[in-house]
């Protein structure tokens, strides 16, 4: 069985006196979930501070992105080793990133080899946009990330990350993905081009989760289908009542 895992992306919200309020208020309902891993990812600057937090705690962290160099002259990078001690996941390929700041599969790829090296786990995300939805192009473009980001990936490394698969045209628009069609993208591509990666045991192990407009409502919804292991949460997740929909996620009828 694969363990679920809720993750709530802040994306470029809270300041550091608003993030350690915040997740000293969801601090202990997060932690009574047992049965799910729970991951925030604030922005940098409140990495430390929440570490320091979190620190005898099961909530994990994960920074939003990353660079793939260990140092050099990249102003405003961030290099793996200066997460390795503050977070144990990493958010790379964010369609965000990839839309507004020019990321491309080759960077994400050796984003994905650089976290793995410095034993974070990279959330890699995936996903198309309204366009290629309606086009009809939605299995061959995420076939085609899923491909790109884990070229040279072996099959142990694999096991080791997490795939978000993201509809762009569901990211913040309150319009998510029905359960069915986002099973089939996970279910079928993406676990069906992992399997034509690493062979059945690694596909069957590697957690897929679901992204773009989950909210409390909608949550078990997804979570019922047999190859979503999770949710990567965005706008829900900087409200309290984050905890009711992680909480949702692995015991539905609390709230039905």
């Amino acid at each position: 069985m694969r363990r679920p895992i809720i993750a709530g992306n802040w994306k470029m919200n809270k300041t550091i006196p608003e993030a350690l309020e915040f997740v000293a208020s969801i601090k202990d309902g997060l932690e009574a979930i047992e049965e799910v891993d729970r991951v925030i990812a604030p922005p940098f600057v409140a990495l430390a501070p929440l570490a320091d937090l979190l620190k005898d705690s099961q909530v994990n962290l994960a920074a939003q992105n990353m660079y793939s160099e260990e140092e050099g002259a990249y102003t405003g990078e961030i290099a793996p080793g200066m997460l390795a001690r503050l977070c144990q996941y990493v958010i790379l390929g964010h369609s965000e990133r990839r839309a507004c700041f020019g990321e491309t599969n080759e960077g994400v790829n050796k984003k994905v080899h650089a976290a793995l090296a410095h034993d974070l786990t990279p959330i890699v995300c995936v996903g198309e946009n309204l366009e290629q939805n309606e086009a009809g192009i939605t299995d061959a473009f995420v076939a085609g990330q899923v491909r790109a980001a884990l070229e040279g990936i072996s099959a142990a490394g694999a096991e080791r990350l997490v795939i978000a698969y993201e509809p762009i045209w569901a990211i913040g628009t309150g319009r998510a993905c029905s359960p069915d069609a986002a099973q089939h993208v996970i279910g079928t591509v993406i676990r069906g081009t992992l399997r034509e990666l690493f062979g059945e045991g690694p596909a069957e192990a590697i957690r897929i989760q679901y992204g773009g407009s989950v909210k409390t409502e909608n949550v078990a919804d997804f979570m019922r289908e047999p190859d979503i292991d999770g949710a990567l949460v965005g706008g829900a997740s900087l409200r309290t009542s984050w905890v009711d929909l992680t909480r949702r996620a692995v015991r539905p009828e609390s709230g039905e």
